[in-house]
């Protein structure tokens, strides 16, 4: 395949990746997390990037009530099976296309690294919930300490991954105005 081809693949994966990413985050954050949110009065583990303790994941699990718990299991967390791994191939890809355009192969390198460990993190953060939601009300505090890692790791390694993604944007936006 010429650069040119593949330059192109990368961009439209980006395209298709990202509206997908896109759309199945809109619906996250629009319908079942605010549902959840309005379910239990509090905010869900997926929108606490800071973490959470044992006795606030206490509080929302029982807040949430069954059909709530129910809820997170069979409406949230299917779409955050799916959204991860559209996110880092939005982001990979991303990462590809402008790294056709000239820009530094370690930035793409590391970005690829950090979308891809961002994955990873969201995939054991919803493990993690699934597991509180299934073990309770016996909630063990390490599993409590774990999950609430994966959530600070997941919003730390997301972040860190698109300023990647945004620094070579600008590296490339800035080459071509100097060219």
């Amino acid at each position: 395949m010429t650069e040119s081809k593949l330059s192109n693949q990368h961009g439209l994966q980006a395209v298709i990746f990202g509206l997908a990413a896109a759309g199945i985050y809109i619906v996250m954050i629009n319908i079942t997390l605010e549902h959840i949110q309005f379910l239990s009065g509090l905010r869900p583990f997926d929108m606490r990037p800071g973490g959470y303790s044992s006795e606030q994941a206490h509080v929302l699990l029982d807040a949430l009530g069954i059909d709530g718990r129910q809820y997170y299991l069979t409406r949230q967390i299917p779409l955050d099976l799916i959204y991860p791994a559209l996110m880092a191939l939005t982001l990979v890809s991303i990462l590809k296309w402008i790294e056709r355009q000239g820009v530094n192969r370690v930035l793409t390198k590391v970005g690829i690294g950090l979308s891809v460990g961002a994955a990873i993190a969201d995939y054991l953060e919803n493990v993690g919930i699934c597991s509180m939601i299934l073990s309770w009300p016996d909630l063990p505090t390490s599993l409590v300490q774990a999950v609430s890692l994966a959530s600070i790791a997941k919003a730390v390694l997301t972040t860190a991954a698109v300023l990647t993604v945004t620094s070579g944007l600008v590296f490339w936006l800035y080459k071509g105005m100097r060219n």
